[in-house]
């Protein structure tokens, strides 16, 4: 296996976690009151999910895009 795709393989199970971490966060009591009161969630809470979405497609690209711009 290539690094590219170790890393990859890295990034998306790095990806998965934060999204699920943040959506468990979601469910918190202090994160439902604020998304009572404001309509959205914590700033940290928005990050987990936002940087858990971003990580896990860095991690898909990597798998399977070389990096010399041919499919895997």
């Amino acid at each position: 296996m290539s690094p590219q795709r170790m890393a990859g393989v890295v990034l998306l199970v790095v990806g998965v976690a934060l999204l699920i971490v943040g959506m468990t966060a979601s469910n918190s009591v202090v994160d439902q009151l604020s998304n009572t009161f404001s309509g959205r969630f914590t700033q940290s809470t928005t990050w987990y999910i936002i940087g858990g979405i971003a990580t896990a497609a860095l991690g898909l690209l990597l798998l399977f895009v070389n990096l010399r711009g041919k499919w895997a």
